[in-house]
Order: C-alpha cells, then sequence, then structure tokens
C-alpha cells in the first residue's frame, strides 16, 4: 500500500508540473508560436569532398579533389575574335619562342604571331595586298569597336602585317581547307609547322620568310605530331596512313622511318637516348620507336582508341592521354573516382595550397556526432564502376618497362598535356576545363574553366601557361598569381522539409588581407532557377559562424566569395557545414507484420515486427495493443519498448480474428508539449488454438471391408490433414477430401478399410488445421457379423 500512496503521489507531482508548464508555454504563445513545434536537434550538413562540392558552380575558384575551395588563377584573354569570313573554329597547337606565341588554326588553316600586345598573321601569305581581317585583345574585359585604316601599323614584310590590340582590318580574302595540327621548334629555335589537308608539307620560318623543307608522299594527308630530339632531328607523325618520318636538324635528308598499321599517328615525344614515343589512333598504342634500328616496339595498348597526347616530363616520366572522340558527357565528376582516402606524403606539400603565410583568420568548425543522414563518399577506382572503354578518358604513367598508372580518369575528351613545376596541365572538352593533376600527392582540380569555349584544344608551358580554345577559338595566357575575386555556388541542401536555417561554419585558413563573404537563399523547390526562390541575401564577412539570412525553405543554396588584395595569396577554404531545423513531424509506422511462430514449443506465439521512419531522425519508443475485430477497445501488450519486434502468445485469448496496432512516440527526442506520435494497423490476424471437430461420422462394417465416412470442421482455419490407423499408435496413414483439395474450413472424408480380420478393431483418427492444432477421435468396428 505504501508503495502504492508514493506512485500516487509522484503521479500527481508530475501532473501539476504539467500543469504548469502548459501555463507558462500557453502565456508566452503570442511570442513563440514559431517554436512550438520545433524539434529539439539540429541537423548538419557537410560538404567536404570533391564529390560534394563540384555539384555546385564555380567561377574564378578551384575545386580540388580533396574537397578544398580556393582561388583560381588569374587569366588574362589575348586573343578571342577573328572577324572575317576566315574566323578559325579552333587553335589546335601553341608554341612559345621568346616573347612571341605562335598558333596554329582550323578549318581555314592560319599561322599567327603575338608578340607583345599586337597580332600578326605569318602564313598564309597575303595576295595582291588584299588584307585578311584579325583581331587581338589584351584584356578579357572591352571589347572596343573596330578603329580607322589609318591607325593600322604594317610590317616590312610583304607576307604578314600586325594589328594594335582591340583593332581590326577588313578583308575578303577567303582561304579554305587547310589545317594547322602541329608546330615546333628546330635546333635553331625557327619555327616549324605541318600544313595539312588539300596539300600536306612542313614548313620553316626564317626571318619572316616561310619556305617548304618537306613534302610527304602522296598518301600522307595531315601532319599531327612534330617534335625534335636532342640532337636537333626531326620527327613527324602523320596520316591517313600511320606513318612516321625523320629529318635531320637541317630539316633535310627526310626518311620513312616507320609505317604502322594505325590509321594516325597523333602525338610523339623524344626522350635524351634517342628513342621517340608515338601514339596512335584506332588502336590507342603507344610505341616505342628506335629511329636508328627503324625498329618499334607497343609499349601499351590502352583501352581507348585515340592516344591525343604525349608528354616527357622533365624527371624522364613518359605520360600519354587516351581518350575518345565518342565520350559523352555525364553528370560523375572525377573528384568522385579517385581512390585512396587519405594521402601520400610529399614535400611538395609545404606552401602549394593559399593560405599559408602564417598570418591572418584560422577558422574550425564545431565537432558533432555525425549521423546516419551524413553523406560519406566512398572514394573507390579511378573511374566509374561497369564504364565502358569508351565512356572515360584516361592520363596514364608509361614507364620504360611498359608498367602503367592511372593518374587521372575523366568522362570528357582529353586534347592535351604539358607540364608546369610539379604538376601535368590536361586540356579537355565538353566544358573546356583544364584540369592540374599532382601525381606526387593525387591531387587534382579544375585550374581554369571558361565560360565561352567548348574545348581546350592546345597548352603551352614554360616561363608563362598558354590556352587555345575551340568553340570559339580564343588565345589565353593563364597567370600565376589568383584571380583577385572567385565565387563558389553550392548546390542545393534539400532538409527533407521546410526548414529553419541556422549558422554556416567554415573550416578556413584566412590569409591577411584576404576575406571571405556568404550569401545565402531558400525556397521550395529542386531547380535552383525557378522564379520562387528568395533573393540572395547580402553578402556578410565570414569571420565566426554565422547566421544564415533566408525565409523557411525545404532547400537552401549558400554562397561563398573569395578575395585577394593582391593575387600572392587565396583563402583555402576545407569544409563548409550548414544547420538546419525542421519543426517535429509526426513519426511514421511503415509496416506492421504478424505472423504464426513456427517453433516446437511455441503453438499459439506471433511474432510482431514493425518498421517506423521519423523525418527528425528522433528517437522512437513503442506501444502494442490488440483488440478482437468487432470490438472497440484496446488491449495493451507492451509499452515504452526500444524493439521493433514483440512475440505474443495467443493463447491467452479467445479463438478469432483480431487486430494488433502499433503506435511509435517520439517523446524522448522532444518536450511534452512538441511530442508527436504516429500509428499503425496490421492487417487482421487469425487466433486459432482449437483443433478440428467431426460434425458427421457413418460407420458401416460388411464383411472384411468398414466404410467410415466423415465431414471435419475447424471454425476459423482450412483443415490440413486427416490421419487414420488401425488398432495401432504409429502406422498413421494419409487420407484427402472427397474433393481432392484441403482448402475449405469443412472438409468431407470417406475411408475405406479392407482385408480385415473378422472381430473388434479401433480407428484412430488424427485431425489437424492448416496451422497445426491437433485432435484424436476413435471408432470401435465389429467385423465378426454378429
Amino acid at each position: 500500500m505504501k508503495n502504492k500512496e508514493q506512485k500516487t503521489m509522484m503521479k500527481s507531482r508530475r501532473c501539476h508540473r504539467i500543469v504548469l508548464f502548459s501555463i507558462l508555454v500557453f502565456s508566452f504563445t503570442i511570442f513563440m508560436t514559431v517554436f512550438d513545434c520545433l524539434a529539439v536537434s539540429s541537423k548538419i550538413t557537410r560538404h567536404d569532398s570533391g564529390a560534394e562540392l563540384l555539384k555546385g558552380k564555380v567561377k574564378d575558384v578551384v575545386v580540388s579533389s580533396r574537397g578544398t575551395i580556393q582561388l583560381g588563377r588569374s587569366a588574362k584573354v589575348l586573343v578571342d575574335k577573328f572577324e572575317d569570313v576566315n574566323e578559325p573554329w579552333s587553335i589546335n597547337c601553341i608554341v612559345v619562342s621568346g616573347s612571341s606565341v605562335y598558333f596554329g588554326t582550323s578549318p581555314n588553316g592560319a599561322i599567327f604571331e603575338y608578340s607583345l600586345g599586337k597580332l600578326k598573321k605569318i602564313y598564309p601569305a597575303e595576295s595582291d595586298g588584299k588584307q585578311q581581317s584579325r583581331t587581338a585583345r589584351a584584356d578579357d574585359k572591352a571589347r572596343p569597336e573596330a578603329k580607322s585604316a589609318d591607325k593600322v601599323k604594317k610590317s616590312e614584310g610583304p607576307e604578314s602585317k600586325t594589328v594594335e590590340e582591340g583593332q581590326t582590318i577588313k578583308a575578303d580574302e577567303h582561304f579554305s581547307n587547310e589545317h594547322i595540327f602541329a608546330m615546333g621548334t628546330d635546333v635553331s629555335g625557327r619555327l616549324l609547322a605541318g600544313i595539312s589537308g588539300k596539300e600536306c608539307k612542313l614548313i620553316r620560318f626564317k626571318a619572316g620568310k616561310m619556305e617548304t623543307i618537306f613534302e610527304p608522299e602522296d598518301t600522307t594527308k595531315y601532319i599531327f605530331a612534330i617534335t625534335t630530339d636532342a640532337k636537333g632531328n626531326i620527327y613527324l607523325g602523320t596520316g591517313p596512313k600511320g606513318n612516321f618520318y625523320m629529318l635531320d636538324s637541317f630539316g633535310k635528308n627526310a626518311q620513312l622511318i616507320y609505317k604502322s598499321r594505325d590509321k594516325n599517328i597523333l602525338s610523339l615525344a623524344a626522350d635524351d637516348d634517342g628513342f621517340v614515343y608515338a601514339g596512335s589512333d584506332k588502336r590507342g598504342l603507344v610505341y616505342k620507336i628506335n629511329p636508328r634500328t627503324k625498329t618499334a616496339a607497343v609499349l601499351y595498348d590502352s583501352d581507348q582508341p585515340e592516344i591525343t597526347s604525349l608528354l616527357l616530363t622533365k624527371n624522364n616520366d613518359l605520360y600519354a592521354a587516351a581518350t575518345s572522340a565518342k565520350v559523352v558527357q555525364t553528370q560523375v565528376k572525377f573528384a568522385s573516382q579517385l581512390s585512396l582516402a587519405g594521402r601520400p606524403e610529399s614535400s611538395s606539400d609545404k606552401g602549394k595550397s593559399g593560405g599559408t603565410s602564417g598570418a591572418g583568420l584560422k577558422l574550425e568548425i564545431a565537432n558533432t556526432k555525425k549521423t546516419s543522414d551524413d553523406k560519406t563518399v566512398q572514394r573507390t577506382s579511378l573511374f566509374p564502376k561497369g564504364a565502358k572503354p569508351g565512356s572515360v578518358s584516361f592520363v596514364y604513367k608509361i614507364t620504360g618497362a611498359g608498367y602503367v598508372k592511372k593518374e587521372f580518369s575523366a568522362p570528357a575528351v582529353l586534347f592535351c598535356l604539358a607540364e608546369e613545376g610539379q604538376e601535368l596541365l590536361v586540356g579537355t572538352g565538353n566544358d573546356a576545363q583544364l584540369f592540374s593533376i599532382e601525381p606526387a600527392t593525387e591531387q587534382q582540380g579544375i585550374v581554369y574553366e571558361d565560360e565561352q569555349a567548348s574545348q581546350i584544344t592546345a597548352v603551352a608551358s614554360g616561363n608563362e601557361v598558354y590556352l587555345g580554345t575551340a568553340n570559339p577559338a580564343k588565345l589565353i595566357k593563364l597567370n600565376k598569381t589568383f584571380a583577385a575575386e572567385g565565387t563558389y555556388s553550392s548546390d542545393l541542401i534539400d532538409a527533407g522539409q521546410p526548414a529553419r536555417w541556422g549558422k554556416l561554419q567554415i573550416e578556413a585558413d584566412i590569409p591577411y588581407g584576404c576575406r571571405v563573404m556568404a550569401a545565402c537563399r531558400s525556397g521550395n523547390v529542386k531547380d535552383v532557377n525557378d522564379p520562387s526562390f528568395s533573393e540572395w541575401s547580402g553578402l556578410i564577412e565570414v569571420t565566426e559562424p554565422i547566421q544564415l539570412d533566408c525565409p523557411i525553405g525545404r532547400f537552401c543554396q549558400y554562397k561563398l566569395v573569395l578575395k585577394s588584395p593582391d593575387g600572392r595569396e587565396s583563402p583555402l577554404i576545407r569544409e563548409v557545414a550548414v544547420a538546419s531545423t525542421v519543426p517535429n513531424l509526426a513519426p511514421k509506422v511503415e509496416s506492421v507484420n504478424v505472423s504464426r511462430i513456427a517453433t516446437a514449443g511455441k503453438q499459439g506465439a506471433f511474432k510482431i515486427e514493425y518498421k517506423a521512419k521519423d523525418e527528425n531522425n528522433d528517437k522512437l519508443i513503442y506501444k502494442l495493443d490488440f483488440r478482437k475485430i468487432g470490438r472497440n477497445i484496446w488491449i495493451e501488450l507492451e509499452d515504452e519498448t526500444e524493439k521493433t519486434n514483440f512475440e505474443w502468445n495467443s493463447k491467452t485469448v479467445e479463438d478469432g480474428k483480431y487486430e494488433i496496432r502499433v503506435t511509435a512516440s517520439d517523446e524522448k527526442s522532444n518536450t511534452t508539449t512538441t511530442k508527436l506520435t504516429g500509428s499503425r494497423i496490421s492487417d487482421p490476424v487469425v487466433v486459432d488454438n482449437t483443433a478440428p471437430v467431426i460434425i458427421k461420422s457413418d460407420v458401416k462394417a460388411a464383411g472384411d471391408k468398414v466404410t467410415l465416412k466423415l465431414t471435419v470442421k475447424d471454425e476459423f482455419t482450412a483443415i490440413g490433414l486427416v490421419y487414420y490407423t488401425v488398432d495401432s499408435n504409429s502406422d498413421w496413414i494419409g487420407t484427402i477430401p472427397d474433393d481432392l483439395v484441403y482448402d475449405t474450413t469443412e472438409e468431407d472424408f470417406t475411408i475405406v478399410v479392407e482385408k480385415l480380420k473378422a472381430g473388434e478393431h479401433i480407428i484412430a483418427l488424427k485431425l489437424s488445421d492448416d496451422v497445426g492444432n491437433t485432435a484424436y477421435k476413435t471408432f470401435e468396428v465389429d467385423t465378426s457379423g454378429k
């Protein structure tokens, strides 16, 4: 009794506290209405992987494969417009010699020289004093109108003319059916260029004059690659017969060194030991050619049909770009294809990234326990599983012995390779992206992306890096400094339900003078371009966790603006975290399954299994009730359990049809005023713990034969089995209903027993329903004829 009184007092006190709390809540309702339904926990969305960050949009910032954001390198457009009928579509090759940059174009093949802010067309030669239209630009901001012709400066030679930056010369001459796919320099630094198309020849420029030094056989139409070795020998890769030619350092004594079975030789590279490496078309082979013996060995056979570029680095490492023109752009980005977590140790790490000066601001993100909703990127293979060879391109590192390592992969066409310091530069198609690869640290990133062009088709690296693009054709200088300002706009963050957005935090190094600004917006449509999205909030400098100023909405997008005062250093962001709180939502019981336990010793037991989901990730507890169908009152089976299954002994109830109700509550993660419940009722469950009975029987004996007719019935369950035995308790014989099928709760049986000895006998029956309830019945018969 004492314990009962104590429990009563405790309940009374708890009721008083609840009433008092309710009064306080009601008093503050006018001020706190929007908070009444909030759950006590918040969700933190973290962006800390390259795969996640690359879903966003970038402008003048670089997202690395390891999930960092920093300013990209600044770029200067030198030439971006050719206002005549001969306007090229593509810059195919670039050669830097001293202060001059030469580039060759397609389809109306021309060679241009850019030097000291002036553009000069040096091939083809002008005829009859007629001028070709061309344009040079020294910056990428202004587009000055064409100026008067009296301000055009002509060069001394008759073969070329120059134009000041931003000026245009109009003409009407048209030249077509020529391509400049390859250029180089000879041992004296003179420009070499391959002319492809209707005529195929190797030309050389000396003192502004052009001379033809080699014309291959008639079947050769294209010169795709030019390289020279340490002795100055000149090598040509051609098509469409896959011939490999050699000229001496004077451009004479041309020889056909090797005739491959491939259609084209697309790329060449020469080492210091006198070997030349060639990349082919159609079969994607990398050859190692010995010009002295005129022999070739296959160094590597790629799955990709084209070896578009070969690069021999200063460390004598050979890299090959293997690709296919059939590569189709996909949504898979390179960072989600990286292998291995962590990174190898390398001395080049030091001072590599922005924000390493030691001065400035260092921001950290508060540590939180990761939930099941946190997206963890699994770094698996270098390329998508199951990807066909034609859908992914690779950069391979190939040793002299032919051992191959995949350094980079992307679902894009790879056009060109270059070396800058410890990095490789890879020009790609689809989105005109220039990737950087640092093999020693496995770091990869997008260094530059052109907003107008479709492909980066040429890259030249020396003291400066120059890029050539296609569609449209542009010559671009990539500076060594960071851009003054860059913007990263995230992918949409989905809270699942309209949410209140909390603080944005970044883990970052911000050098002195540099700044990171943030803005946000929200909406309820999974389309970032939908006009219903809110306006961007004002930019706020991030020096600590900042409150996101956007309306309640299911989706949120943040924008980070990185700034550098002089381009020498850049903020380096390693992680972005955004908090959101969804108003408490009722848990949902998704399924309730009840099944009879078919285990010996558990006759009449049922297993109740249930699943529930809570959008707030609240901790759930469950209550189980049952009732007989037709009645209104629920009877409790179990309460406040965290288990998702329960074993019910149905022998405690009468036979009949029942329903099981499972109620999920999130009260463990909420207050008494914000807790919510959700419930689900099972399909009807038949409780049948009673065996079948014989409702009609007839026994007839005739001589040595006995005929037994029966009608067996069960109230709820189909008849399962009927066995009989004569004068025994073990030799049971099965029988079947008169209609030959066990399928109803009432079945008729006819049992005929023959060849019985005269006298008294006992026929025993075993009757079972389909759930195993069993009963026994005996009949006494006399075959003596009395």
